[in-house]
């Protein structure tokens, strides 16, 4: 019997948990961390790969991704998984709900969910869980159930989904979110998600840590208004005047919305997603000294630190926009402050042909949402390092602060006991970006010609290589990950 089936030798190990970068190897037994040192024994390991030097990061957990948006589920649960594997990514939590896109239903999570998982279950290359949101008050009686016999651990608000849809104005919110006549999907409707969520943490205090809802903020009104406002001056429709359209105070006004909300239901575990604006970022940052009980988490993107409106590249049409250059600052400010728990990609593939309106210059008709877990760990990595931030923080805010989170107990660290999640990284060698590189199914890209200071070449999923050399290999070997789950050491 080997000692070990894989040996990870000559590598510069990267740990969330220490503020070193030490020299050594990594050993691999079914499927977790067995040890990690230096001048590991073989003896009659299996396999024994030469790191060369590289730096051996803890797989990524992208804990914002959108399967199944815009191409069926099963179509993404395959090409998506295989883009984020290129980026170092080892787990990727996506986004679901009912209404249009996902499975374009309505109904209970009780026939819902299973389909998601019919279609997603043995095609993806990376391991892989959901969150839900809670779109109507039948989802409200559900929550419980979601959490112990799904595995679902965290929901999530789309706060201005109430007058506004997926890329501009809605008169009919009924069609759009399929909820049953006489509902609205408004504050009160977010109050009632928070309360019951709070409920299913109190019923079960030894999960409520891991328990958590998730809040998209933005505000319709706000937004509605600016809108007709662009429109209605002319000109120019690219970047600047979708930013323009959906202001930054519209970030602001809903995370202080929220924030309150989430002291008035005592729901304490909150986390504020994809923040856009050195607006919403000191908003945030406003409410967590506001409301020190309330465990906020900040969730940045990997788009909104890598470019900005001025790129004018209509694929880089999402929601909230793509900022001026001073946002992109001020986010990169409150990273290296360390105001921000966790960086991710919103990755949500959306091909050219459903992506453009009839003008392709009109940013108003583009669908909102693109891919890019590609790019998620080298790009925090080649663009981090320029600006003072540490190895191990990077392995914080891609791996550990995700996974403790939202109840990957097994994920985020290289650390005896748990998976033997490894993204190797090159730090010292740069590409361009070029969406035929990728493997997802999108044909451009928001990043497209931006360079990437380090590169990831091989990747690891439970000691078995889904990367080398920067491509995909093998079959899919990704498994659902039923949160909220405990370390097996």
């Amino acid at each position: 019997m080997a000692a070990y089936d894989l040996l990870v030798r000559n590598v510069r190990v990267v740990r969330p948990d220490l503020d070193s970068v030490d020299e050594g190897d990594i050993a691999v037994k079914d499927g977790k961390v067995a040890q990690v040192g230096q001048a590991i024994d073989p003896g009659d390991t299996a396999e024994v790969i030469d790191g060369g030097g590289r730096l051996a990061f803890p797989g990524a957990v992208d804990a914002h991704q959108h399967w199944g948006i815009y191409n069926p589920l099963d179509v993404d649960s395959t090409s998506e998984s295989r883009a984020a594997a290129q980026g170092g990514v080892t787990t990727g939590l996506t986004y679901i709900r009912t209404g249009q896109y996902y499975l374009n239903r309505g109904g209970p999570y009780a026939d819902f969910f299973p389909e998601v998982r019919r279609l997603s279950d043995g095609r993806a290359h990376v391991d892989y869980g959901f969150h839900v949101a809670p779109m109507m008050k039948q989802h409200l009686e559900e929550l419980e159930s979601l959490v112990l016999d799904h595995g679902v651990s965290s929901f999530k608000i789309f706060m201005f989904y109430g007058s506004h849809g997926l890329h501009g104005r809605s008169d009919d919110q009924s069609k759009f979110l399929m909820t049953p006549p006489g509902e609205r999907y408004d504050y009160a409707h977010f109050e009632f998600v928070m309360r019951g969520i709070q409920a299913v943490r109190e019923a079960h205090p030894d999960l409520a840590d891991r328990i958590s809802l998730s809040l998209h903020c933005e505000t319709a009104e706000i937004m509605a208004a600016y809108t007709k406002m662009v429109e209605d001056e002319g000109g120019p429709r690219g970047l600047e005047a979708y930013h323009r359209s959906r202001p930054p105070h519209s970030e602001g006004l809903a995370i202080t919305i929220a924030s309150y909300l989430a002291h008035e239901t005592n729901l304490a575990n909150i986390n504020l997603l994809h923040l856009s604006s050195a607006k919403a970022l000191e908003a945030a940052v406003r409410m967590r000294d506001a409301f020190p009980h309330i465990d906020f988490r900040r969730e940045v993107t990997i788009a909104h630190l890598m470019t900005d409106i001025s790129s004018d590249n209509l694929g880089a049409k999402v929601n909230p926009p793509i900022r001026p250059r001073e946002d992109v600052e001020a986010l990169w400010e409150h990273v290296l402050a360390g105001d921000v728990d966790w960086v991710v990609s919103d990755h949500a593939c959306c091909r050219d042909e459903m992506k453009y309106g009839e003008d392709r210059e009109d940013v108003f008709l583009a669908k909102s949402g693109f891919g890019g877990a590609e790019y998620l760990l080298p790009g925090l990595v080649g663009e981090g390092t320029k600006r003072g931030l540490s190895l191990p923080q990077i392995a914080r805010l891609t791996s550990w602060n995700p996974a403790l989170r939202y109840g990957l107990g097994t994920k985020g660290t290289l650390t005896p006991g748990y998976d033997a999640d490894i993204a190797l990284v090159d730090p010292t060698r740069s590409f361009v970006v070029r969406a035929e590189d990728s493997e997802s199914t999108q044909e451009y890209s928001a990043l497209e010609g931006v360079e990437i200071g380090a590169t990831v070449t091989d990747v690891f999923l439970r000691g078995q290589r889904i990367v080398e050399a920067g491509r995909v290999v093998g079959e899919p070997v990704g498994r659902f990950q039923h949160r909220p789950n405990e370390v097996t050491a």
